[in-house]
């Protein structure tokens, strides 16, 4: 063979070799080697989620984020991560790109929150809520803990700590798929974006203005949230939505001080009781609003009711979950209820309880509610219904506390503040990142997971889809009685696993 021919059999050979190899490159991973490659991670993810749960996360103390924000900036720069602060005026967020080699690659966008709820210590059955422990569940139906585990790991084990559902649980799901995919010399299938939220249980507050801003760094085709709990069964579980959120301040006015109620009683009006009767005349008893107007343009049609009861809710289990004897009737089902607004009262504070209880009329009844926003219920009209309500109901409401002349004039006297959080999203069903997520899911775990539409609480995601015009999807990973927001938050080590080998199928999805 000439010199000539030899060159050209070489670099035919050299790009078949190289189509071979990409064509091998692309093909994503088998149910089977996800299921390995997690398992053989299994004790190490675990060692580092124990590292990262360590670190305390309450939103409202800026040292502790700070120091999250450092460990992640860290972290995701180890793993070749481009990373980049997005400054606001209070927390800054976090970007992390790892760019594809692939020519017209697409872009993905994942959302994920650093921050925690904050905890009252003393309610846990733990010493220390930042210090994690693994338990298991014993005879007696309580948890029982465990030396930290590096070999034989039972599925079945939780660990608890604050956040290790929301949602440190799933942004350490994430990391650990991309080191598998490292270690293991795999190429993403498009360019990964993850943008780390440090004031989500604050509400995002800056979240809309740096979207806005840093909308060219934040550009991406889909957006996948790593948050929320599974349904009641434990199995997939894909979210279409969220509701918004709005937090209202009232306070009912009684005497310009707290009165002896020996000395006054029976002539001194109690504010508690004007309270009381405004707030039962907001709810008739089967739980329906009865502010005119509340649940305006919400229309569920037959086929919409058809895929919400879909999803395998069993409402005697809820019931007994739950400890009620039955749920209100807003909607026919649960999945139905989600999708109406809601009308809450989250706290009421008048005077004292308890061994600090004294013999007086309070000064002043403090109510705290909140109203969760649907598509159709935009935040500043549902607040407004609700202060129009108050209003009708024969109260005159001031700024701050009511002057001299404002308690010798009006018998009813109340304040109104409220605040306007996250904004209500929804992504269609059939969307192509909703057939795009199904497919990763099921090559996962071998099932399709359930579709909500929306689910009941409120994430800050609303800016990406209006500013960024992406189609949003959440995907939970984390067990159902995981007590997010509460004492003794956990993650099924199961769980844990199986978000893993999720994050690992995403990932290596192709995008059609």
């Amino acid at each position: 063979m000439g010199s000539y021919h030899y060159i050209m059999f070489r670099n035919t050979l050299l790009i078949l070799l190289g189509f071979l190899a990409n064509g091998l490159e692309a093909q994503p991973l088998t149910r089977a080697k996800i299921e390995t490659l997690s398992k053989e991670r299994l004790p190490r993810a675990l060692a580092d989620f124990r590292t990262f749960l360590r670190m305390p996360n309450d939103g409202n103390y800026r040292e502790q984020v700070q120091a999250n924000f450092e460990w992640c900036k860290r972290e995701y720069a180890a793993k070749g991560f481009e990373v980049s602060e997005l400054p606001t005026e209070g927390m800054p967020l976090l970007l992390a790109v790892l760019k594809s080699t692939k020519k017209n690659a697409r872009t993905v966008l994942f959302y994920t929150q650093i921050d925690g709820q904050p905890v009252d210590a003393g309610s846990w059955n733990q010493p220390n809520p930042f210090e994690p422990v693994i338990k298991e569940l014993a005879t007696d139906g309580t948890w029982h803990p465990l030396e930290w585990p590096t070999s034989n790991i039972n599925p079945e084990w939780r660990v608890y700590a604050r956040s290790a559902s929301d949602s440190k649980g799933p942004a350490m799901m994430l990391m650990q798929a991309i080191d598998i995919l490292q270690l293991q010399k795999i190429t993403p299938e498009y360019t990964i974006k993850i943008i780390m939220d440090f004031q989500e249980e604050k509400g995002s507050p800056d979240l809309p203005e740096v979207v806005q801003k840093y909308n060219d760094k934040l550009k991406a085709d889909f957006l996948v949230i790593m948050d929320g709990v599974r349904s009641v069964k434990n199995v997939p579980t894909l979210t279409f939505g969220a509701r918004g959120i709005a937090t209202i301040t009232l306070k009912v006015f009684g005497p310009i001080g707290d009165a002896h109620s020996g000395q006054f009683g029976n002539y001194v009006p109690n504010p508690v009781f004007a309270a009381a009767r405004l707030l039962a005349s907001m709810k008739d008893e089967h739980g329906r609003v009865l502010i005119p107007g509340f649940y305006e343009g919400v229309i569920l049609s037959d086929q919409e009711k058809k895929i919400l009861n879909q999803v395998p809710d069993d409402p005697e289990e809820q019931g007994a979950a739950l400890g009620i004897a039955r749920p209100e009737e807003v909607g026919g089902t649960y999945q139905e209820a989600l999708q109406y607004p809601t009308l809450n009262i989250r706290g009421i504070q008048a005077a004292r309880v308890g061994k600090e209880a004294r013999t007086i009329i309070p000064s002043e009844v403090t109510i705290e509610m909140d109203i969760r926003l649907v598509k159709e219920t935009e935040g500043n009209h549902q607040v407004g219904l609700v202060k129009q309500f108050i209003i009708d109901q024969g109260f005159h409401l001031v700024d701050e506390a009511p002057t001299v002349l404002e308690r010798s004039k009006y018998e009813k006297l109340a304040s109104f503040r409220y605040t306007l959080g996250s904004t209500p999203f929804r992504t269609p069903y059939d969307s192509p990142l909703g057939v795009w997520l199904s497919s990763a899911i099921v090559r996962a775990t071998g099932q399709a997971p359930i579709k909500l539409r929306t689910t009941g609480g409120s994430q800050p995601i609303a800016p990406f889809v209006n500013t960024l015009k992406v189609p949003a999807i959440s995907v939970r990973i984390p067990n159902p009685g995981s007590n997010i927001h509460a004492s003794d938050e956990n993650i099924r080590v199961g769980n844990f696993l199986e978000g893993i080998q999720t994050c690992l199928s995403i990932l290596t999805e192709p995008i059609r």
